[in-house]
């Protein structure tokens, strides 16, 4: 053999192994991307396979709710509860409240919700004229004042018009002419559009809606929180505690329940949901009907307090 020839061999031998060590690191980079694909895979399946338990759990704890409260009997039904299970190895934690504990934004009158507004913050002028503003979305204009409401969203320059028919949502509030971004987020928590009611429960309302009562006076509001819990479900004596602020108050009873769910997952995983419902009647053929659920079950997170 040559000396050309054993170098050309060389040649072909040298472009051969590094053709090789190439394929093996493109094959070692395929392995390692099939590796973590596998392992995110794993981790949806697992995600996912706990959002389906975790939606099947929410439910039987709102049926476990519903059964409850229907089985007491409407005169006899509390107006707040809870209880906890353990289902599936997961904790079941589940509270309900009713509705007339909230402000509603299509009954209340404007005394009321300026109450609160004036509780959360607002100077009594600017409470007043948010007052004005809600009302004015929820009702529908008479022929005198047509357009009227229309103009002033106009000349602030709303691409849009005040619905002037009732609230379908709380959230909607955000929408009404001049009410402070903060202000609405402080007041949501105290508010609804379930209950139907033009007063509130007093027995089950937060301090924030109690102090709203027109009439109420700090005084008055510590005596009643302070005795509270020792009144009876009995309207004469709640108004005798309440004094001048008990035109706006009463055990109020609503169908509407606000039910809060919560679970726990073996592997300290927490979701918390949160349902309205509200109870038939004997003419009505469902036991309950949902009306709002918002839940966080897709994002499953990390639980940061005692279960």
């Amino acid at each position: 053999m040559t000396r050309f020839s054993a170098s050309r061999a060389s040649s072909n031998r040298g472009f051969v192994i590094v053709a090789v060590l190439w394929l093996l690191a493109a094959l070692a980079a395929l392995v390692t991307v099939f590796s973590v694909y596998l392992s995110n895979s794993a981790r949806a399946l697992s995600v996912a396979d706990e959002a389906v338990q975790a939606e099947g759990l929410v439910s039987a704890g709102v049926e476990l709710t519903a059964y409850q409260l229907q089985l007491t009997g409407e005169k006899a039904r509390p107006a707040r509860g809870s209880f906890h299970a353990r289902l599936s190895d997961m904790d079941l934690a589940v509270s309900f409240v009713s509705e007339a504990a909230r402000i509603d934004l299509n009954a209340a009158p404007k005394e009321l919700i300026a109450g609160l507004l004036t509780v959360l913050g607002a100077s009594a002028e600017d409470a007043r004229e948010y007052a004005e503003r809600i009302i004015a979305w929820r009702t529908k204009a008479m022929e005198d004042d047509k357009g009227k409401e229309d103009a002033l969203y106009r000349a602030a320059g709303r691409a849009y018009s005040p619905r002037q028919a009732p609230f379908a949502h709380v959230n909607e509030l955000a929408l009404v002419l001049g009410l402070p971004p903060a202000l609405v987020a402080r007041a949501l928590p105290h508010l609804t559009v379930f209950s139907g009611a033009a007063g509130v429960d007093a027995l089950t309302a937060a301090p924030e809606v109690i102090a709203a009562l027109p009439g109420m006076t700090p005084l008055l509001l510590k005596q009643f929180l302070d005795g509270r819990g020792a009144l009876a479900n009995d309207k004469a004596a709640i108004a005798a505690a309440l004094g001048p602020a008990a035109a706006s108050a009463s055990a109020q009873q609503s169908r509407a329940y606000r039910i809060e769910v919560r679970l726990r997952f073996p592997n300290g995983r927490q979701t918390m949901s949160e349902i309205v419902i509200r109870l038939g009647n004997e003419k009505e053929e469902d036991p309950y009907r949902v009306l709002s659920w918002q839940n966080d079950v897709p994002r499953l997170r990390r639980a940061s307090r005692e279960f």
